[in-house]
């Protein structure tokens, strides 16, 4: 990599740290997150690829009470910059996800460390707002926001002294039962992933359209942009149905029209 390229993988790197605590920008999403160090890499193709399948793994993690979900930043982050190195380009793609998971987990890790550093900066900002110091609150802000991103940027930046030619080596020394069983791993993970989602989002008036979403998927004439308009024009459907069971005259029927006719049967 060009002394450019490592720059700009480490400042995606940064801003995807900082994401997975702001939520506004979404930068700590795989889909995100890979599709732009694949851009800064030259490998948009392979970037975008791998950050889907990890996407679909992602959208089953959430932090529920106590429990933090994996660090999906971390994950993206260093799988891409694993592709990248790798230089097998989309056919590396299966082994970056399964490579993906245990850094996810790992990253879990660096999460506590940053979060317990965040507890004395936050006691550092009540004082300093008891004292209506704003500007200290900001600065402190600041700071506690930048730990966070390199949180990330600093694997990253570690990752990325590593040659190219090691990690090319590595993977092509790796015997064609591992590498099957990899692609074969990171296939069921995925699936594990959406069917997190689905179970999560399951209802009775969502079930239709999962199912005839199924079915065009199965379809081999119809590309991702005919899916993707088919599906749009669905959600417009839906959002148009729902909003005439809300308007009903009369206040009698309020609820999801798709519902009510689902009861029925």
């Amino acid at each position: 990599m060009s002394i450019i390229t490592v720059i700009l993988v480490v400042i995606v790197a940064f801003l995807a740290g900082m994401g997975g605590v702001l939520d506004a920008f979404q930068f700590h999403q795989p889909l995100v997150a890979c599709t732009l160090i694949g851009l800064v890499s030259g490998q948009l193709e392979a970037g975008i690829i791998l950050g889907g399948s990890l996407q679909m793994i992602a959208l089953g993690w959430a932090n529920i009470g106590a429990a933090i979900a994996p660090d999906a930043a971390l994950a993206s982050v260093a799988s891409a910059i694993i592709l990248v190195l790798g230089g097998q380009g989309v056919d590396g793609v299966s082994t970056a996800i399964t490579v993906a998971i245990p850094l996810a987990v790992a990253g879990l890790f660096l999460t506590m460390i940053a979060r317990t550093i965040a507890v004395p900066i936050v006691h550092r900002m009540d004082a300093a707002a008891e004292k209506g110091d704003f500007k200290k609150i900001e600065m402190w802000q600041i700071l506690a926001i930048g730990m966070q991103g390199l949180r990330i940027a600093i694997p990253a930046a570690a990752l990325l002294f590593i040659p190219a030619e090691t990690v090319a080596n590595f993977l092509n020394s790796m015997p064609a039962w591992l590498t099957d069983g990899m692609a074969i791993g990171g296939g069921m993970v995925v699936a594990v992933g959406y069917a997190m989602v689905i179970n999560m989002m399951a209802t009775r008036e969502v079930w239709p359209f999962f199912a005839i979403g199924f079915c065009l998927a199965a379809v081999n004439q119809l590309t991702l942009m005919a899916l993707g308009a088919i599906a749009v024009a669905l959600a417009f459907v839906y959002l148009d149905l729902s909003s005439k069971g809300g308007s009903s005259n009369g206040g009698g029927n309020i609820g999801d029209p798709l519902d009510d006719i689902l009861n029925d049967y």
